[in-house]
């Protein structure tokens, strides 16, 4: 990130903000992919990220914390558009459906789908710090730091996201082995 340019932008260079919202744009929404879950709201969140960017850029004191405030920026567009929407995810993080690439077959198939629907049942508070840490490699503090929250609610959120998607997948384990040990119906032939 160039500081010059934030500066220039921060003083109304339109095309200083163009650059600077070309080069921040595939992270963002890739970030809001994957805390919304849907590609349309992702496209939402991250125009009104930037709208509230531009309006709002000679309020950011330091330029080489723009990542950041555009992060913060962003998750609070996600989280108004789950508001707005009510929709739950569809799709999980990709970088966890990445794993789930290695393996060939079923196993693939059934773990990307165990992992979507956990992802899918969490908050937005706890999808955006489960990116912000597992996607982004952000630090507590950091994240912390970008969602304008205390530290200790952020590994809160870490632990209880963590911990309802391990709910989530031992569920869904279970009632695999109850159907595999489930007797077969009678057929109507015999």
């Amino acid at each position: 990130m160039d500081r010059h340019l934030v500066e220039r932008a921060q003083h109304g260079d339109h095309d200083a903000f163009d650059k600077l919202a070309t080069e921040a744009f595939p992270r963002l929404w890739s970030i809001a992919r994957r805390v919304t879950g849907d590609h349309h709201l992702a496209e939402d969140a991250v125009q009104d990220c930037l709208v509230r960017a531009w309006r709002n850029l000679r309020a950011l004191r330091d330029p080489e914390r723009l990542d950041a405030w555009l992060y913060r920026l962003l998750v609070n567009a996600c989280r108004d558009q789950g508001r707005a929407t009510r929709r739950s995810s569809g799709d999980v993080v990709t970088e966890l459906q990445d794993v789930a690439d290695e393996y060939d077959g079923s196993v693939h198939v059934e773990l990307r789908d165990q992992l979507d629907r956990g992802f899918a049942r969490l908050t937005v508070e706890h999808r955006a710090a489960l990116v912000l840490h597992h996607v982004l490699g952000l630090r507590s503090r950091e994240i912390a730091a970008v969602l304008g929250i205390p530290e200790g609610t952020v590994v809160s959120r870490l632990h209880y996201a963590l911990r309802a998607m391990r709910r989530e997948l031992e569920a869904d384990l279970k009632l695999e082995a109850d159907l595999q040990l489930a007797p077969a119906a009678p057929r109507g032939d015999d």
